[in-house]
């Protein structure tokens, strides 16, 4: 198991390459490179050749690409890409933009022997790779948790807003009940009046 050929590339120009062994894997490389749609949209794809897997990643208008064999699997030779590219852009910078041919090759061809020896023969390669996962799907852990959080205050808002109306209502049920209980009352007391006026003007008619 383990990669035997990696590039990085602007466009259809090969920066930087280095190969473990004389395969005709860096002319596969360049008809990749031909076959890609032209712009700087982000990919990441896989081309299998005879035994071997070509792992293709590209982001803002840079290429990454290297060959392993196919019991390497996915996830140590994309694992072994995005290492390239980080490596690559932080080296460099801004004159990747403009660099010639082969103008990091020199310097940079001995990083990809390094790195590709680390990701195809260390065992924390494998874990950090895993790591990486795990984290990636934590993350998603807690991105669902974080919207059923959103969701459930949404929906506390909604209920609060609905007792606050139903708190609202019921005062003002409570207010015109008193005001109906103090109607009721004057109408009893003008009654129990009128009442005792006219008991009064019988007595005064003698009836």
């Amino acid at each position: 198991m383990g990669i035997f050929y990696g590039m990085v590339a602007r466009g259809q120009v090969v920066l930087a390459e280095f190969s473990v062994t004389q395969t005709n894997a860096s002319t596969i490389a360049r008809q990749i490179l031909e076959n890609m749609k032209d712009g700087k949209s982000d990919s990441s794809s896989s081309f299998s050749h005879d035994r071997y897997i070509f792992h293709v990643k590209r982001t803002d208008g840079l290429t990454v690409l290297c060959m392993a064999d196919d019991a390497s699997g996915r996830g140590i030779p994309f694992a072994f890409l995005e290492d390239i590219l980080q490596k690559f852009v932080k080296t460099y910078g801004r004159a990747i933009l403009s660099a010639s041919a082969y103008a990091m090759n020199d310097e940079f061809s001995r990083i990809l022997s390094q790195q590709m020896e680390y990701f195809s023969n260390d065992p924390n390669a494998d874990r950090l790779n895993r790591l990486k996962g795990e984290m990636s799907q934590v993350r998603s852990v807690m991105i669902d948790n974080i919207e059923k959080v959103l969701e459930r205050g949404d929906r506390l808002a909604l209920l609060v807003e609905k007792t606050s109306s139903m708190q609202g209502k019921a005062l003002r049920f409570k207010r015109q009940s008193r005001r109906y209980k103090n109607a009721m009352w004057w109408r009893d007391c003008k009654f129990t009046a009128v009442s005792c006026d006219s008991v009064n003007a019988c007595n005064d008619f003698g009836l």
